[in-house]
């Protein structure tokens, strides 16, 4: 037996690969490949020198080609950018994802039911589950929004949900965004570009669909239509514009469901409904996928200085006659100090234990937490409470005296506006870097549809920290993506290496 020795190139491990000590998606500490990663590891052992570059090159030929594009305001090298795409694809089993779905479903049954509860008689807040200063010193409470009773008393039709994992393994819920999250339709083309350029490794797998998303979400928004809508609504997706970060996704969307896109300008109140400018003449619109923020919605209602919704627009939808996705007020569940409450939430309206747990949260707000919080800025992460993509965010350990300082006087001027949590040790996907593989955080935002039934997408957009040592995954900060792959069932036996 001594003469005899394993061929590695039938093998799974990566032993140059390091986990660095963080919970890695792919390789346990020892460098041998998680069960749902094997046969994904053996398939990238199988190819010669080069070739997972030269493929990855190939990939960013497709998006190149195909126009996948993302916006950055204020960027130096101009607004439009490639969308940063890596090979590597992260890999969520059946059973986990099964019990991912059940949490994500639970949280947003409750978060609907809160919705409409602080829009209505506020029963939660008179219980003593909430407090009332919560709702009434909240930014995205909308005082227009009281007594609205959207069609089918859904509000938060579409979210995307962020999770991470931590160096535990749990996952946790790191936000909620139900105003009008975007990044689905990189999930659909990041898979689409994977079968282009690399359908080898799909071989042997059997991975859920994602393709089917814009089917899921014209189905929805029918479904959500006025009834003197008929069997057949008219439905459209509002964009602000072409300047807009996510307006390539408001163009594929629209073009995925076969319905127009238009602009505020294109619509107008006529006759006490919302009708669409054609060639051939005003055409009523029954349900609005609007993709621009409350405030610009109506002029008449919210900003006077709005040019880019539809004066009159609440007029109608007060009436029943049009259907808006989501309904306006949904940000105050957006709000990161309203977070802190959902395991209330979920315990007032459903009667049960939170499935998914949130990460721990100190409310600024609260005397005793804020005390805390001051007396640990370098040991926290501080988040404004109603800010979005990544911005405004203070990393206690990495931060200067200066910024600690500038965070302290920020805090004690508006406890409001601030939340803190711990720094979470984000799990890794193992990332291409030149032409070798880099451990790179991660989280993953499933994207969640609430209509007639809830339709959760498989597996969502997985956000990458392209910058080594980096928690910041958003692409707006130099943030990538992956294709995310939930396993129908167990992956095949990697063939047994071969001795000679």
């Amino acid at each position: 037996m001594s003469n005899m020795q394993t061929q590695s190139a039938g093998g799974t491990r990566f032993p140059s690969y390091d986990t660095e000590g963080f919970y890695d998606e792919m390789f346990l500490p020892d460098g041998e490949p998680r069960a749902r990663a094997e046969w994904l590891a053996w398939r990238l052992r199988q190819l010669s020198d080069g070739e997972l570059t030269q493929r990855q090159k190939a990939a960013d030929l497709a998006l190149l080609n195909m126009g996948i594009t993302f916006n950055v305001y204020g960027h130096s090298a101009g607004t439009e950018k490639i969308w940063p795409f890596d090979l590597i694809p992260r890999i969520i089993e059946s059973q986990e994802w099964k019990s991912i779905e059940d949490g994500l479903r639970q949280r947003i049954t409750a978060l609907n039911l809160f919705i409409d509860d602080m829009y209505h008689d506020q029963k939660i807040v008179r219980d003593g589950y909430f407090p009332e200063y919560m709702a009434s010193s909240a930014k995205n409470f909308l005082k227009p929004c009281q007594g609205l009773d959207p069609p089918r008393r859904r509000w938060c039709h579409i979210t995307g949900t962020d999770l991470i994992r931590d160096s535990d393994g749990q996952v946790y819920v790191l936000e909620d965004n139900l105003r009008c999250p975007s990044g689905v339709s990189y999930v659909i083309e990041n898979r689409e570009v994977m079968k282009r350029t690399f359908p080898q490794l799909f071989q042997g797998l059997s991975v859920l669909s994602v393709e089917d998303y814009p089917e899921h979400l014209l189905k929805m928004l029918q479904y959500i239509a006025p009834p003197s809508a008929g069997n057949d609504p008219t439905v459209v997706v509002l964009t602000p514009g072409i300047y807009n970060s996510a307006y390539f996704e408001h163009c594929f969307l629209a073009q995925q469901m076969g319905v127009e896109l238009v602009q505020g300008s294109d619509l107008v109140v006529n006759d006490g409904y919302v009708k669409m400018r054609t060639t051939r003449g005003l055409q009523r619109v029954d349900v609005i996928y609007r993709r621009i923020d409350d405030e610009f919605l109506d002029p008449k209602t919210f900003r006077a200085d709005s040019t880019l919704g539809v004066p009159g627009l609440m007029d109608v939808y007060r009436a029943g006659r049009v259907a808006l996705a989501n309904a306006p007020g949904t940000g105050i569940a957006d709000d990161k100090a309203v977070y802190a409450y959902v395991p209330k939430m979920i315990k007032y309206y459903l009667g049960e234990e939170m499935k998914l747990p949130n990460v721990p949260t100190f409310l600024c707000a609260d005397e005793k937490e804020r005390a805390h919080v001051l007396a640990n800025l370098d040991k926290l992460v501080i988040k404004p409470a109603n800010e979005s993509g990544g911005y405004g965010i203070l990393l206690g350990p990495r931060a200067t005296p200066e910024q600690l300082a500038k965070y302290r006087e920020l805090i004690e001027a508006n406890p409001r506006n601030y939340v803190a949590q711990p720094m979470m040790s984000l799990s890794r996907v193992p990332t291409l870097v030149g032409d070798h593989l880099e451990g790179r955080h991660v989280d993953l935002r499933p994207y969640i549809l609430y209509g007639e039934d809830i339709f959760i997408l498989p597996g969502g957009l997985t956000r990458v920290a392209l910058v080594k040592g980096s928690l910041v995954v958003n692409s707006s900060q130099g943030g990538g993506s992956k294709d995310t792959w939930v396993l129908k069932n167990h992956t095949p036996r990697v063939p047994a290496p071969v001795v000679v």
